[in-house]
């Protein structure tokens, strides 16, 4: 029985295998406009907003703090949506949701 000696593989690159293999590699791309966020869409909405997830089907899930800023933030989103899928090499967030928080 022979040992086979491997150097370690960096955490990043195994990371980055498992989510190819899993075929992950577009979702995590495309979920990284949660942190983001508050770059992508500006100080002022980022203040009156939380982006809590994304569904499978590219929608993003957004808390808003008041009823006026979930019409407001209505009529915004093709603007949003336009800021947050500036980066083509992700792919799209097809829809934004938004949720009064309680």
């Amino acid at each position: 029985m022979s040992e086979h000696k491997r150097s370690p593989s960096k955490l990043g690159d195994v990371v980055a295998s498992v989510l190819k293999h899993a075929g992950l590699t577009d979702r995590v791309a495309q979920a990284a406009v949660i942190p983001e966020w508050p770059a992508l869409v500006g100080a002022q909405i980022a203040g009156v907003t939380e982006p809590l997830l994304l569904q499978q089907d590219g929608t993003l899930v957004v808390m808003v703090k008041t009823h006026a800023w979930m019409q407001e933030l209505t009529l915004l989103e093709p603007q949003l949506l336009t800021r947050l899928n500036a980066d083509p090499s992700r792919p799209p967030i097809v829809k934004l949701r938004w949720m009064l928080r309680r």
